[in-house]
């Protein structure tokens, strides 16, 4: 979705530009994207699990921008884990359902070529991708581990008051995030099950997801990251990216226990998350 200019934008009705702005805020803060998959077909090359490494596969958020998920794949990498980000056909705002298929493409083909583990991070509207996912494909029940950051999986405000002021500027994805939507009562009958893990990390500064909380899944870890470190401010859109949020989620790619940090280990995971990687150089024309 493009972010009309100024002049466009004030002609617009008052809940029709938050809609705007709300939706548009993950594209706009991307500073790079991977290729897109059309038509639903996966593009571009497979997990490398051959190795007998273990694969973690990163979903992005709603229009599909990576620059934030870059930065915590880099991350994932140091841990000698192979890092895919998913490229998601329509920008990430077509059916929701037709995403959850492309992921699935990539995890089937992970766990294909051997990789000793597969977990799964989605990131925004992502992690209602992951949740359709984990609920009606079968793969899903040999994946360890469930990461999900400021995801809407009961659907967020925003996405209502886009349909509501305008249904022609709602894509499918934004109408499917509606709270009640048809999709999200439907997934909210189906329980998590017999999974080992799943996180569900978000923000209470969120201006996207409203109201945050809409993160929480019953049968998950449920962590605010200010009940953490209580004084952090971050938003929706720097949450892949955040130094505390990176720390945890390598944490739960460990092989330790998946359970919520107490506050007495802000410090250490922000300094965990805030060491220094190496970004790969953007390939020409991206």
């Amino acid at each position: 979705m493009r972010l009309p200019g100024a002049r466009r934008l004030a002609a617009l009705s008052y809940r029709r530009r938050v809609f705007v702005l709300g939706m548009s805020a993950v594209a706009a803060a991307a500073a790079t994207t991977l290729g897109l998959a059309a038509g639903g077909v996966l593009s571009g090359p497979p997990p490398r699990g051959g190795s007998g490494r273990g694969v973690v596969v990163l979903v992005p958020g709603y229009g599909d921008g990576t620059a934030g998920i870059d930065v915590l794949a880099a991350h994932v990498r140091t841990l000698h884990l192979t890092a895919e980000v998913v490229a998601l056909p329509d920008h990430g705002t077509g059916d929701l359902g037709a995403q959850a298929a492309v992921l699935n493409g990539y995890v089937t083909r992970a766990l294909r070529t051997g990789a000793s583990q597969v977990d799964v991070v989605g990131y925004s509207a992502g992690g209602v991708v992951t949740r359709l996912w984990d609920a009606y494909y079968r793969d899903a029940l040999q994946v360890r581990r469930v990461v999900t950051l400021g995801s809407p999986l009961n659907g967020t405000r925003i996405a209502a008051a886009g349909a509501g002021a305008d249904p022609g500027a709602c894509p499918e994805a934004c109408q499917e995030l509606v709270p009640g939507s048809s999709l999200l009562t439907r997934l909210n009958t189906v329980a998590l099950g017999t999974r080992p893990g799943w996180l569900s990390l978000w923000t209470t500064d969120d201006q996207v997801v409203r109201p945050p909380g809409s993160a929480r899944l019953a049968g998950a870890v449920n962590v605010p990251l200010q009940s953490v470190c209580p004084d952090l401010e971050v938003t929706h859109e720097e949450l892949p990216s955040d130094s505390l949020v990176i720390g945890i989620v390598l944490r739960a790619l460990g092989p330790g226990p998946l359970t919520a940090p107490p506050r007495a280990d802000c410090d250490r995971l922000q300094t965990v998350g805030s060491r220094p990687v190496r970004m790969p150089k953007p390939t020409k024309g991206k």
